[in-house]
């Protein structure tokens, strides 16, 4: 390879390095400074991009299908997503100590006919994750190994943060089903 061909390609590879690191700067909207441990800010990450997915979701099934359950047994698709969002509060309140603002009983967010609409939905998910953002926010790594109260056990913060995310995962993939029953694409994997 001749010198100049060399320069060149090493121009585009310093190029392309500087260029992703400044999207992911700008993607993540950290200051550069940002000194907190790994674990809060990789948790912080995981919680943000599932937030996006899931609030993706409910803006891709069409308003007319809140209430569509592909059998009669199981919940609707705004029945799915606000028992995600009652547990997001729940396992928020578990890692962080702020109340579940719909209390102790899923039911009482669930079965809520004025949350149903696609508007009501989504602020209701969004304010949950917010909830778990917040928890998150106010942690630090000590905090993050800590072991709280969970149901009948004891767990770390990070256990908890670690099962509502998987728990906020499951039900969204749950509604994958129904987008598609309804000829939705599912949103892409942010």
């Amino acid at each position: 390879m001749k010198p100049r061909s060399i320069l060149l390609l090493c121009a585009v590879f310093v190029a392309a390095c500087a260029s992703s690191s400044a999207f992911a700067q700008s993607d993540a909207k950290k200051p550069v400074d940002d000194k907190r441990p790994a674990i809060v800010k990789e948790t912080e990450f995981s919680w943000k991009r599932a937030r996006k997915w899931t609030l993706d979701y409910v803006d891709a099934m069409p308003e007319n299908a809140m209430s569509f359950k592909p059998t009669p047994e199981v919940r609707s698709f705004a029945e799915q997503v606000l028992h995600l969002a009652f547990w997001n509060y729940g396992l928020a309140e578990a890692a962080g100590g702020k109340a579940n603002p719909y209390g102790k009983k899923q039911e009482t967010l669930e079965k809520r006919d004025d949350v149903k609409t696609k508007a009501a939905l989504r602020k209701v998910v969004e304010e949950s994750y917010d909830s778990v953002l917040t928890a998150i926010a106010g942690l630090d790594e000590a905090k993050m190994l800590e072991q709280v109260q969970f149901f009948n056990s004891k767990f770390t913060r990070i256990t908890v943060l670690a099962i509502a995310l998987d728990h906020q995962t499951h039900h969204r993939g749950q509604t994958t089903v129904y987008l598609r029953l309804k000829g939705v694409t599912p949103p892409p994997e942010p």
